[in-house]
């Protein structure tokens, strides 16, 4: 085989293919989502004094990501992802909907609607093919059309569901950033922390039945119904 062949070769088995490609592209901090507006409850527990510093933002990010994401919406993804392969809507509609009946509070439950009908919007402009799921009249979390998103693409499973909880870690970081406040140094030791969790926390989610799924995280509801009524904030949630 001569050698320019080999080379070829070895050149496109370790470039990125078009669905890791568009992964990057679903996680970029420059995704007209509007996801920057959104702290998460995090604007809140800083406000209550609950988080005054690096190590105590890492505990509450890090606890929402294992016991909050890990517990519902990685195993959610799954089923709506798998729903979306096998064109079963009734499936799609049932999880979207159990998602967002399980926010936490009002705040929250309007930012995942309000991520959704951002990405919705975004992924029509980029011809990609939401019926018979979707329709603009209706509801839906962001992690659902996320879903949409990587079926549509052919995005793996593991791939999606580490670049989803990546990109939430990078958005809570980038606000403990502003609000804590963090040097931009600080930050990304917190994110490379934060980093080590998502293999553990996506294993953990597959791994749950049906009747598993869910949390029961009462700082993040109370923090969040708080921050409702704040005084003043930078953020949406």
């Amino acid at each position: 085989m001569a050698v320019a062949t080999v080379i070829i070769m070895v050149i496109r088995m370790t470039s990125p293919s078009l669905s890791q490609l568009r992964l990057w592209q679903l996680i970029s901090p420059s995704l007209p989502v509007g996801a920057y507006a959104y702290s998460g409850g995090l604007e809140a527990a800083i406000e209550a004094g609950w988080v005054s510093e690096k190590e105590q933002a890492a505990a509450w990010i890090g606890s929402l990501l294992q016991h909050g994401l890990g517990q519902l919406d990685v195993p959610v993804f799954k089923r709506l992802y798998d729903s979306r392969h096998a064109q079963d809507s009734q499936q799609f509609h049932y999880w979207n909907h159990y998602l967002l009946a399980s926010r936490e509070s009002a705040e929250l439950q309007q930012e995942d609607k309000h991520l959704g009908r951002a990405l919705f919007r975004l992924l029509n402009d980029l011809d990609v093919d939401l019926l018979p799921f979707c329709h603009a009249d209706q509801d839906y979390s962001y992690v659902a059309m996320f879903a949409c998103a990587c079926s549509a693409w052919q995005i793996s499973l593991q791939d999606a569901l580490h670049g989803i909880l990546w990109s939430w870690c990078e958005n809570q970081v980038a606000a403990a950033i502003k609000l804590v406040p963090l040097g931009q140094t600080a930050g990304q030791q917190l994110l490379s922390g934060l980093q080590k969790q998502i293999p553990d926390c996506v294993h953990a989610g597959l791994s749950l039945a049906d009747d598993d799924i869910g949390f029961t995280l009462p700082g993040l509801g109370i923090a969040s119904a708080q921050h409702e009524a704040q005084y003043s904030r930078l953020f949406r949630s």
